[in-house]
């Protein structure tokens, strides 16, 4: 299966609240799940634990992610994440980094206008 060209609307971000907890699953091109990192505070610090499917990179962003937003919203964040696109070039690789890391900022800062 070939993915489809990357485009910042392909890459989705889908929230939901599990209890006081926050599920964020981040996808696009072809959606899988790449890693999964959840983060949690702990005596005022955040800790991370990180689970990654073999030959993926998606743990390279999903966990500071997850940290990122277990801090902002002070609550405990699991990141989901899968995106793959064929044949990205390193630039690619960096567009689609800072198209995830755009929509999170986006999000963290939507939820920080309700408080």
């Amino acid at each position: 299966m070939s993915s489809p060209q990357l485009h910042p609307d392909d890459i989705e971000l889908s929230v939901l609240e599990v209890g006081r907890d926050l599920l964020l699953l981040i996808a696009g091109g072809v959606r899988h799940i790449g890693a999964a990192s959840t983060a949690y505070i702990e005596e005022g610090d955040v800790k991370v634990s990180t689970s990654a499917v073999p030959h993926h990179k998606e743990h390279t962003i999903s966990e500071s992610i997850a940290k990122r937003a277990a801090a902002a919203l002070d609550r405990t964040v699991t990141v989901v994440m899968g995106i793959h696109y064929d044949n990205l070039s390193k630039e690619g690789i960096a567009q689609v980094v800072e198209i995830v890391n755009h929509k999170v900022d986006q999000y963290l800062f939507r939820q920080n206008l309700k408080r």
